[in-house]
């Protein structure tokens, strides 16, 4: 679903698609890349270790403001998202964490534009390319996937024991990789 982020004059949408190849992803991504499209962002994660649409709604706002700041490290909104998203100063580290590989099957996207018109042009090239129509479902929790974000972002016991609010397991999840990705900001 499309938003609007006005503080930041952009537009949003944060989708995913399921058993997607590979190489139809990067197929897609240097494409595009050759094109260079003005006032478009798009970014591509593993989603089997994104903790939510939520994670990425706020790694995209911490990747708007810094660049409204000033203190963006990589070149391009679309690239410091995965920054904020991975909790990771270095795109390499980055991509390597939560980027797609040859063994990712279910994609995560975030889309930023400065106009809706091109934003919903962009979905409907990936849907097109990938032959499958989004599904927000490869964004949810689930106890794998859980599992594989805990591992992956080096969450401790401690950190769910003392954060822990209700007995909301998933919930802290996202809340921890959610501060993290925020902590980032504060590393310059």
């Amino acid at each position: 679903m499309m938003q609007c982020l006005k503080e930041y004059s952009k537009f949003v949408e944060i989708t995913g698609y399921r058993n997607i190849a590979f190489a139809k992803a990067e197929e897609f991504l240097k494409f595009n890349r050759k094109r260079n499209i003005p006032d478009i962002e798009i970014q591509f994660f593993d989603a089997d270790l994104i903790a939510s649409p939520q994670h990425l709604y706020f790694a995209i706002i911490n990747a708007l403001q810094a660049f409204q700041n000033k203190t963006n490290i990589s070149k391009s909104p679309a690239m410091e998202t995965i920054l904020y998203a991975s909790a990771q100063r270095q795109i390499q580290k980055a991509i390597q964490r939560i980027g797609i590989k040859p063994e990712t099957v279910n994609i995560a996207v975030t889309v930023i534009s400065k106009s809706p018109t091109k934003l919903n042009t962009a979905i409907q090239s990936i849907t097109h390319c990938f032959s499958s129509e989004p599904d927000d479902k490869v964004l949810e929790m689930s106890k794998n996937k859980t599992n594989r974000i805990i591992k992956t972002f080096q969450i401790t016991d401690k950190e769910l024991k003392t954060t822990m609010k209700n007995n909301n397991f998933q919930e802290t999840i996202v809340n921890l990789i959610i501060e993290r990705a925020a902590l980032l900001a504060t590393q310059i």
